[in-house]
């Protein structure tokens, strides 16, 4: 065994839990080695949660995935059949979902496999066959750790895969470390290169930030690198536009707002502290949305393809939503989306991801428009038009509003804005039957038959009138229904 492979007792001990451990057990009479590669012995290192297990092994990965899915009843995936990379996801009744990629070494043996991995505190090993608390680290990454460094693992490893250059800068933000020299020169002469990169790593790459807990921060390094302006061209011309009345640019307004939108999502999701709102308009808004917190919280956790969670969706729609200004000086918020709405599908988003986006960008000004004493005809047209979006329209247009007026808030204008927000909250959470989306006491069926006309538009448009009609108290059942549609039909000259 080469002297850089010789396990040694590192300065910290290593913790981790109680699913590595059995799994330990559970290889114990594999005779294959068989180690702990990755972000799983950086985490150990640095006392971290782990949800995320990458095993190393010479040969058969994909069979020795298949007898852990089977030893664990769990699911297994053959990612790269040709690589020899499997996949197992496993939900246990303690750690939840744990989520355990096997592969062969990358060349022709451990010490190959580290060195070509990404960054030196990633290159770190444990061999699960033998002492846990002992440390595999040719590359030093333990040092860096300690020192606070991110280095890569060699002076080609991000031309030798450019997505290492965004990974770079969620990593050294996410653990609050210093980007190395050489490491940094690297990735602003090679994350040109990114436009090589397959769309659907990017865009992972890209949530991984957008639900970290400093995208803001991640952002702001990764457009002084270079990094964004490649995946974001249209995003470059935002720093040379003027914004009034408080930031400096449209393009500091854009992170502020992604900041404040962040801070808003934590300050509504179970990982609020008593510090999370300190300030005014946050703590108010805060204490008034408490009352729909678990719904809230429901809408903002929920899942798109491939786990993206919403949150990460908002946080996009955030970067992105004054970038057509940079072309149209006025009503640029259409504009906007769809811009939006293509750089979604340059990054292979959903349909449906892809049509939410463009629709909160589309409205985000909404709420400003919204009536201070709003009917309930009001209401539905809001809610009828949006749909669940509308929840996000109001989420994105009050951190819109804080980005916007920053420490120079206007109270009244803020409390007025808030209780419009809990108006419309309330009447989807507590009244959706009655003011969203009311069950008609007809349908298109019916008023054929009973108004004997043709199938066709007009159907909808009289089940529409009679919807609103409905939602104002101005009928109450199928007679009055069939009435008011006969009315409508008159005064459209149709009957």
């Amino acid at each position: 065994m080469s002297e850089q492979l010789i396990p040694t007792t590192p300065n910290r001990p290593l913790i981790w839990t109680d699913f590595v451990l059995d799994l330990q057990d559970a290889l114990f009479d594999k005779q294959q080695e068989v180690y702990i590669v990755g972000g799983a012995v950086r985490d150990a290192y640095l006392h971290r949660p782990i949800k995320d297990v990458d095993l190393a092994t010479p040969h058969n990965a994909v069979q020795l995935a298949r007898y852990i899915a089977d030893t664990f009843d769990g699911d297994v995936y053959v990612l790269d059949a040709e690589r020899d990379i499997g996949r197992v996801l496993l939900d246990l009744p303690q750690e939840g979902r744990i989520m355990i990629d096997v592969a062969r070494f990358r060349g022709g043996d451990l010490l190959a496999d580290l060195i070509d991995r990404d960054f030196t505190f990633n290159a770190m090993a444990v061999d699960l066959h033998g002492d846990l608390g002992l440390l595999i680290d040719p590359l030093s990454g333990a040092d860096d750790i300690e020192n606070k460094l991110l280095r890569a693992c060699t002076q080609h490893a991000i031309a030798d895969d450019p997505i290492r250059a965004l990974r770079a800068v969620r990593q050294s933000v996410q653990l609050g470390y210093r980007i190395e020299a050489e490491t940094m020169q690297a990735i602003r002469r090679h994350c040109v290169d990114l436009e090589y990169v397959s769309p659907e790593r990017i865009r992972d790459e890209l949530f991984n930030i957008f639900s970290s807990d400093k995208p803001a921060q991640a952002l702001r390094v990764a457009n002084v690198l270079g990094v964004l302006s490649v995946i974001f061209p249209e995003l470059v011309a935002l720093s040379k536009i003027s914004y009034q009345p408080f930031a400096e640019n449209v393009w500091q307004h854009t992170l502020t707002l992604v900041e404040t939108l962040h801070t808003l999502l934590v300050a509504i999701s179970p990982k609020r502290t008593d510090n999370t709102a300190a300030a005014f308009g946050l703590g108010m808004l805060v204490i008034q949305l408490d009352r729909f917190r678990p719904q809230l919280q429901a809408h903002i956790s929920a899942h798109w393809p491939n786990a993206r969670v919403h949150q990460a969706l908002l946080i996009f729609a955030a970067l992105l939503h004054d970038a057509g200004c940079a072309i149209l000086e006025t009503e640029f918020e259409r504009f906007s989306a769809c811009l939006a709405a293509e750089r979604a599908d340059s990054l292979r988003l959903s349909k449906a991801e892809k049509v939410r986006v463009a629709t909160v960008i589309e409205h985000h000004h909404r709420l400003l428009d919204f009536p201070v004493n709003p009917t309930a005809l009001d209401i539905h047209r809001y809610w009828y038009q949006l749909g669940d979006a509308g929840i996000d329209v109001c989420l994105l247009g009050l951190s819109d509003y804080l980005a916007t007026v920053g420490v120079h808030i206007n109270q009244d204008e803020w409390l007025s804005l808030v209780d419009r927000v809990v108006i419309l909250l309330d009447a989807y959470f507590n009244s959706y039957d009655q003011l969203v989306n009311p069950v008609l006491p007809i349908d298109g069926v019916q008023l054929i038959e009973t108004l004997e006309i043709e199938r066709g538009p007009i159907i909808g448009e009289l089940l529409d009138y009679i919807r609103e009609a409905q939602v104002s108290g101005d009928i109450h059942n199928a007679e009055d229904a069939i009435n008011i549609a006969r009315e409508y039909l008159i005064t459209r000259g149709l009957k």
